[in-house]
C-alpha cells in the first residue's frame, strides 16, 4: 500500500502480514533532515515495503521500536539502520520479543491458543542489536517520547504538541488479535494475554488522554478522532 499522509512530516504505511488478511499494522515514516525515522517496523514480511518507501524519501536514518513484540520489531532487521527503543524494552528487543510474559492460557479460542505462538514467530525477524535508547521526554523527529507501559514494560509513544498528534502504538487497541476475525472495532485496552500489567495499561491510556490529543494513531487500525477524550475514558474503564 502507498504511504498515507497523517500530518506535516508524518506518513503511515498500513501493511498486512501474510496469512492475516484481516489485520493491519501501521508503520510510521517521520521526516527528519532529508531522511526518514521509521517508528514501528511491523512484521518480517513488511521490510521490502518499508525500505522502498523510505528510500523514496531519502533513506532510513534510524528505526525506533515502540516495543519488542514480533509484529513491531519484525521488519527492522532487514532495514540496515540503527535501532533505538526504551531502556526497559532493550532486553526483550535483543531477546525473545517479550514472549516470556505472553499468557496464551487467557486466549479464549482454543484453535488460536494452539496456533498463536507459531503465528507470532512467523512475524518475527529475530533479536535486534539496540544501538541507542530513548526515554520519556527525549525528542524523535520533532516528537516527544512518552512512556506508556502495560502492554509491554518499555512501550513508548510519540507526542507532538504543536498539532496535538499522538502516536501511541499498542497502548490502545482497536481489534482483538486473538479472535478468528480480528476485525476492527471500538478502541479498547490491550487484550489480556498480552497485558502483563493491567493497571499500568489503564494508567497509560489516562496519560494519553491527559495530553489532550486531537488525533491518536495506533499500532493497528485507527486513528481515533472526534471525541478522543471520551473514547480514551471509555478505554481506561473497559475490561
Amino acid at each position: 500500500m502507498a504511504p498515507e499522509r497523517v500530518a506535516d512530516g508524518v506518513e503511515v504505511l498500513r501493511l498486512r502480514p501474510p496469512g492475516r488478511v484481516q489485520r493491519l499494522t501501521n508503520v510510521y515514516l517521520l521526516r527528519a533532515d532529508g531522511r526518514v525515522v521509521v517508528f514501528e517496523s511491523g512484521s518480517r514480511s513488511m521490510t521490502p515495503a518499508i525500505r522502498a518507501a523510505a528510500q523514496a524519501r531519502g533513506g532510513v536514518d534510524r528505526v525506533v521500536i515502540s516495543h519488542a513484540h514480533a509484529d513491531h520489531r519484525g521488519g527492522a532487521a532487514g532495514l540496515g539502520a540503527p535501532v533505538a527503543c526504551h531502556p526497559l524494552e532493550r532486553a526483550d528487543v535483543e531477546g525473545d520479543g517479550g514472549e516470556h510474559y505472553f499468557d496464551y492460557a487467557k486466549v479464549g479460542n482454543p484453535l488460536i491458543r494452539a496456533l498463536g505462538p507459531g503465528m507470532v514467530r512467523r512475524m518475527d525477524g529475530g533479536p535486534l542489536q539496540v544501538d541507542a535508547t530513548v526515554s520519556e521526554g527525549d525528542r524523535v523527529a520533532g516528537f516527544e517520547v512518552v512512556h506508556l507501559p502495560g502492554h509491554a514494560p518499555g512501550l513508548i509513544g510519540l507526542w507532538r504538541a504543536s498539532d496535538r498528534l499522538a502516536i501511541v502504538s499498542d497502548a490502545v487497541f482497536a481489534f482483538d488479535p486473538f479472535t478468528t476475525t480480528g476485525r476492527p472495532g471500538p478502541p479498547r485496552l490491550p487484550p489480556a494475554p498480552v497485558r502483563p500489567d493491567p493497571e499500568a495499561a489503564r494508567a497509560s491510556v489516562r496519560k494519553v488522554a491527559s495530553l489532550g490529543p486531537d488525533a491518536v494513531w495506533l499500532g493497528h487500525y485507527g486513528p481515533l478522532t472526534g471525541d478522543v477524550a471520551g473514547q480514551l475514558a471509555a478505554v481506561a474503564e473497559g475490561a
